[in-house]
C-alpha cells in the first residue's frame, strides 16, 4: 500500500502531533488555521502530521495547498484504501520524529490547553500521558440542550469501561479519550506491535502499556459538547467488545518489562 508525504526537510521536532483524518469537510480543514496560531504561540518545536485514512473529498491536496508556505512542520501521508483511525494513528506514530508523540483528532475536540497538559506530562518524564474525562479536575462544556444527550453518552462510557476492564488488563476508566501521548521510545518499542486499525487501539495500546510495565499518567481535560454526533451506537459497541477479545488474545501475560530511565537521567544524557 503505498503512502505519499509531502515532507518537508528540517530540524528534528520535540513533539510530533498526529491528526489521522477521513473526510472532514470544510470544518476539518477550517481548524489548520487555529492549529497555526497554537503553534506560533508555543514555546514548544512542533510538527504537524496530517495522516489521510483513504480520503476521498480531496483533503490531502487542500491540506498541501493550505500549508504550504506557512513556516510550520507539516506533513499529509496519504493512502487508499480507508483503513480505520487506528490504522491511520499507527501509521503517524511511527512516521513522527519527535522526542515525544501525541496524537487527537483532526477536528481538534479538545483543546490546546489539554495538548499542553499532555506535553507538560511527558516532558516531566511520564512514558505515556493520556486525556481522563474522569479525572476529578475534568470539566464538561455544553449547552443545556445536550444535557440528555450527555447523560446518555456517559452511562454508555461507564458500561463500556466496565467490559474493557473485565476483558482486559486495565485500570484507567476512560480508555477512549481521543487525546493520548507517548514517549519516542514507547513509540518506537510498542506501536510497531499494535494490530488494531479501529477505535479499539486505544484499548489495545493501554494493554500493551499494562502487560510491559509502562506507567500511564492520567491528564484532566476540558471537554466541550457541540452536537449529538456519537460512534457509541449498539452495533459499533458490539464490534467493540469482540475487539477487546481479539486483544486479549493478543497481548496474554508477558514477562518482560520496558525499564524506563527518570526525567533527570534523560536531561543528564
Amino acid at each position: 500500500m503505498p503512502v505519499r508525504s509531502g515532507e518537508r526537510s528540517r530540524a528534528q521536532p520535540t513533539f510530533s502531533l498526529v491528526l489521522p483524518a477521513y473526510n472532514p469537510g470544510p470544518e476539518g480543514l477550517d481548524k489548520w488555521r487555529e492549529l497555526q496560531q497554537f503553534i506560533a504561540r508555543s514555546s514548544r518545536h512542533w510538527e504537524v502530521i496530517f495522516v489521510c485514512d483513504g480520503c476521498t473529498d480531496g483533503t490531502p491536496g487542500q491540506l498541501r495547498s493550505l500549508t504550504e508556505g506557512s513556516g510550520t512542520q507539516v506533513r499529509v501521508l496519504e493512502y487508499s484504501p480507508n483503513r480505520g483511525k487506528g490504522y491511520a494513528v499507527r501509521l503517524g506514530l511511527k512516521a513522527g520524529r519527535g522526542q515525544y508523540r501525541i496524537f487527537t483528532d483532526v477536528d481538534l475536540a479538545y483543546g490546546f490547553d489539554d495538548i499542553e497538559r499532555v506535553a507538560l506530562a511527558l516532558e516531566s518524564g511520564a512514558p505515556v500521558a493520556i486525556a481522563s474525562r474522569d479525572h476529578h479536575d475534568s470539566r464538561l462544556l455544553l449547552p443545556t440542550r445536550l444535557l440528555g444527550y450527555a447523560y446518555r453518552r456517559y452511562w454508555k462510557s461507564q458500561i463500556f469501561s466496565w467490559l474493557a476492564r473485565a476483558i482486559l488488563p486495565l485500570n484507567q476508566i476512560d480508555t477512549q479519550a481521543g487525546l493520548k501521548g507517548m514517549s519516542s521510545e514507547i513509540a518506537e518499542r510498542i506501536v510497531p506491535q499494535l494490530k488494531s486499525d479501529g477505535f479499539e487501539l486505544d484499548c489495545e495500546l493501554l494493554t500493551a502499556c499494562a502487560r510491559l510495565g509502562v506507567a500511564v499518567t492520567e491528564v484532566p481535560v476540558c471537554v466541550r459538547l457541540h452536537d449529538s454526533r456519537s460512534t457509541t451506537g449498539l452495533q459499533a459497541t458490539v464490534k467493540m467488545v469482540r475487539a477487546l477479545w481479539r486483544i486479549r488474545q493478543t497481548w496474554p501475560v508477558q514477562s518482560e518489562k520496558i525499564v524506563h530511565p527518570t526525567a533527570g537521567e534523560r536531561r543528564a544524557a
